[in-house]
C-alpha cells in the first residue's frame, strides 16, 4: 500500500513538472536539448540561431511538411496511416523506416534523448499529446525548425541556412529549403551543400513538392 501511494505521488510530481516544462516552452525557446548535450560530450561545438516562424521563409516549413509529415496540419500528433505503413515496410526487411510525425519528432528533440527503445517512445507519445494540447501547430513547427539537427553540431533551419548557403532562413529558395529538409532524417551523415546521392535526389523531389504543399493548403494551419 505504501508503495502504491509513493508511486501515485511520484506520478503526480512527474505530470506536474512535465506540464510546467511544456508550458514554459510554449513561450520560451528551448535553451538546450539532450541531443545538443550529446554533441558537447562528444567534443563537438553546437551552433544554433533561433528564428521565429513568422520571420522564416514559408518554404522551409512547406519543405519539412513535404519531406517529413504531409498530414501535419490534419492529424492530432500521430499519423496512424504512416505508422502502419512504416511497420509494414519494415516487416519486409531492408532499410528501417520511421512513421514519426513532426509533432513526435519535436517532442523527442525538445524533451528527450535519441534512441532508448520502447520506453523512450512511450515518453515521446506522452509529450506529443502535451505539445499538441498546449502549443498548437504553429508553435510545434516553430520549435521543430529551430532545434532539429541540420548537420553535425548545427541545429535549426536558420543555422543550417547560414552554414550551407551563407544567408539566413528568412529568404530561402524552394531548392535550398528542400535540401535542408532532405538532411533532417540523417543530419550527421548528410550535407545540404554540394549534395550527392540521396540528398540530391530527395532534395530535388522535395523542391517540386514545396509548391504542391502551398497550393493544396497542406500548410494551412501555419498561415
Amino acid at each position: 500500500m505504501f508503495m502504491l501511494r509513493w508511486l501515485f505521488k511520484a506520478l503526480l510530481v512527474f505530470v506536474g513538472i512535465s506540464v510546467l516544462w511544456v508550458g514554459i516552452y510554449r513561450f520560451v525557446p528551448p535553451p538546450f536539448t539532450f541531443t545538443m548535450l550529446g554533441d558537447v560530450i562528444g567534443g563537438r561545438s553546437v551552433t544554433k540561431d533561433w528564428m521565429p516562424l513568422s520571420a522564416m521563409d514559408p518554404d522551409m516549413a512547406r519543405a519539412a511538411i513535404a519531406g517529413e509529415d504531409s498530414h501535419f496540419c490534419s492529424h492530432s500528433g500521430f499519423d496512424m496511416g504512416a505508422i502502419a505503413s512504416a511497420a509494414w515496410r519494415n516487416a519486409q526487411g531492408g532499410r528501417i523506416r520511421g512513421g514519426s510525425t513532426i509533432s513526435q519528432q519535436t517532442a523527442k528533440n525538445a524533451f528527450l534523448f535519441q534512441g532508448g527503445g520502447y520506453l523512450r517512445k512511450a515518453f515521446e507519445a506522452y509529450f506529443t499529446v502535451l505539445i499538441e494540447a498546449l502549443w498548437g501547430k504553429r508553435r510545434i513547427m516553430e520549435v521543430y525548425l529551430n532545434i532539429a539537427e541540420t548537420g553535425i553540431g548545427t541545429y535549426g533551419a536558420n543555422a543550417g541556412a547560414m552554414r550551407y548557403f551563407g544567408h539566413d532562413a528568412s529568404r530561402l529558395s524552394p531548392t535550398e529549403a528542400a535540401r535542408i529538409a532532405a538532411v533532417l532524417p540523417l543530419p550527421k551523415k548528410r550535407a545540404a551543400i554540394d549534395p550527392r546521392g540521396f540528398v540530391r535526389r530527395h532534395g530535388n523531389v522535395l523542391s517540386r513538392y514545396v509548391g504542391v504543399v502551398r497550393r493544396a493548403g497542406l500548410d494551412s494551419c501555419l498561415r
